[in-house]
């Protein structure tokens, strides 16, 4: 990848809903949707929404150079490890690498693999490691507005599953489904240009990939376990300068969202006011993706 890396901090503010459907399963819970114990307000991991990106990327750019995805269940990672030192010549197998390969071969990886260019990844595993790479793009756990109701609905199968079950005439199946029956969740994000241009070489053409990305990421996860999944705001804050010339915190609070009066619960995005301070800090622009 020859591409320029970006030049411009950004921050950026994502506001998403569900409809029935489980956003986000919790392992240690059931796969019920995850929540904080304390305030019952919903909850989305940073994973998973990486997880949404990446899927996007590889069904939007599937076969082009420099676009592959390293954090998948293709195979293992180290394997993927040791044709980056194959594509160089470089080599493999040996203890003690020396720090100049190590760097070949990481800067091989991001310049071939597009969620290392953009969230970074720990390479520094097996016989032929490529490092430790910070991407230049973090997101924060997404939370919901408003606490959500989960509830557990009983649902029957008519298939049954075992032999015994189907000779004994056993009509149907029992199970579980968990879900929210509304939520409008918030998440945010950085974009460091000091480590685009030190570190993974993330460019224009990788920024506005992953807008693109964020703005579409559930439209190719449908399934019935996830509901209705929409993108409904995507805010920009595009710094003048690779430092930035305003706190994230600032930026952050210049988009607010409140439940409209009269509305409990919320059951639709329209039950919600959006509201934007237009008025930025010298050197920040504003741009509305979506």
């Amino acid at each position: 990848m020859e591409n320029k890396a970006i030049e411009n901090r950004c921050e950026f503010v994502m506001l998403f809903d569900v409809e029935n459907g489980n956003p986000n399963g919790d392992p240690d819970a059931g796969n019920m949707p995850r929540t904080d114990p304390e305030t019952s307000l919903g909850i989305v991991t940073d994973v998973c929404l990486k997880r949404k990106i990446r899927n996007f990327v590889e069904l939007y750019k599937e076969g082009e150079p420099g676009y592959n995805i390293l954090i998948k269940a293709d195979k293992a990672l180290n394997t993927k490890f040791t044709a980056a030192y194959d594509a160089l010549g470089l080599e493999k197998g040996q203890k003690g690498k020396k720090p100049e390969d190590v760097k070949k071969a990481q800067k091989y990886i991001c310049d071939n693999y597009f969620d290392v260019r953009t969230f970074g990844a720990v390479m520094s595993t097996g016989d032929d490691p490529c490092g430790i790479v910070r991407g230049p793009v973090q997101l924060n756990f997404a939370r919901s507005l408003d606490p959500v109701s989960v509830q557990d609905i009983t649902i029957t199968r008519q298939a049954v599953t075992t032999q015994k079950d189907f000779t004994e005439r056993k009509q149907s199946e029992m199970g579980k489904k968990s879900l929210v029956p509304y939520g409008l969740y918030r998440a945010e994000g950085y974009v460091s240009a000091m480590l685009a241009q030190r570190v993974t070489g993330f460019s224009e053409e990788d920024l506005e990939l992953l807008w693109t990305a964020i703005i579409n990421m559930f439209e190719g996860d449908r399934s019935a376990a996830r509901g209705k999944m929409s993108m409904r705001k995507l805010f920009v804050f595009k710094h003048a300068s690779a430092l930035g010339n305003a706190p994230a915190q600032t930026l952050f609070d210049k988009i607010q969202v409140q439940k409209k009066e009269g509305v409990n619960p919320p059951r639709a995005y329209t039950d919600y006011t959006v509201t934007v301070d237009r008025n930025m800090p010298d050197g920040v622009e504003l741009i509305e993706k979506l």
